[in-house]
């Protein structure tokens, strides 16, 4: 966790599904003012650092709550599976309450925009927003997906110095990121044996009609996962009021790729979100 601006704290909030690590950065921790808190969650198999570009810009306005979340190789330890939906949007409730969290607006990136998405569906009590970053759940995932994650394991491999050129090769920003995050995912999943918990399924069109609070999808023009042109026409036609972006340059990883458009819209989005009481 190095990357991240101090000062920071380390938090563990017990649930009925295993105790959640948690890392907060931002105004309450700095003294400065502060607006509705922010809670990220990172993709399939990583963890909260995974926001490192996102930090800083982010706690200069909000307080930030970067989520290991349960079954991947961060902090987090898991003692029960959550095997569906309503059960994923259980836990995660869990830790809004843990932490005091009326007001949030809720960020994922990959499954952690499952998750995200999920949670507008199926627990949207304390939400302020969603946003989702080339996220799961839009569409079923391609062969493709996988040949990239693949390509990516294979690439860290690689020496250092040829990684920067691969990850641009690969659209995989984890190629790029700075030596001190990549070294603790590895060691992680040395380690890390991944339980049953459901796929990133994609959602019908009930329930992506039901998202009824704000919402903000940001699409990498070169994904691996999702065809952005697509994710665009469905998410307009079945999200109410859903703002939609393909970010040019940006594969799968966007908030690595491009963190400075991805911070910028963030900001704005969270500005225009209404005031008062979530649904």
């Amino acid at each position: 966790m190095e990357p991240w601006p101090r000062p920071r704290r380390a938090l563990d909030v017990e649930t009925s599904y295993g105790t959640v690590h948690v890392h907060h950065y931002g105004p309450e921790a700095t003294g400065r003012g502060a607006g509705d808190p922010v809670v990220l969650l990172h993709g399939h198999a990583g963890h909260a650092s995974n926001w490192y570009p996102q930090i800083a810009a982010l706690g200069a306005h909000h307080p930030v709550y970067a989520v290991d979340t349960l079954d991947d190789p961060g902090r987090s330890v898991q003692r029960k599976v959550a095997t569906g939906s309503a059960e994923n949007a259980a836990w995660l409730g869990e830790v809004f309450a843990g932490l005091g969290l009326e007001r949030i607006h809720l960020v994922g990136v990959s499954y952690g925009g499952w998750l995200a998405l999920n949670q507008a569906v199926h627990g949207p009590d304390r939400l302020v927003s969603v946003t989702a970053l080339d996220p799961g759940g839009i569409e079923k995932v391609p062969a493709r997906f996988y040949a990239h994650m693949i390509g990516g394991l294979f690439g860290m491999l690689a020496p250092r110095r040829l990684r920067p050129a691969l990850g641009r090769l690969l659209a995989n920003p984890a190629l790029s990121a700075p030596p001190e995050m990549i070294a603790p995912l590895m060691l992680a999943m040395r380690t890390y044996k991944p339980n049953a918990r459901p796929a990133a399924r994609p959602f019908d069109e009930g329930e992506l009609a039901s998202v009824r609070v704000p919402s903000l999808f940001l699409v990498g023009a070169r994904s691996a996962l999702l065809r952005p042109r697509r994710v665009v026409e469905r998410v307009g036609a079945h999200v109410p009021g859903a703002r939609t972006e393909i970010v040019p340059g940006a594969g799968h990883g966007l908030n690595l790729e491009r963190p400075e458009l991805v911070n910028e819209r963030l900001l704005e989005f969270f500005a225009s979100c209404p005031q008062g009481t979530p649904r």
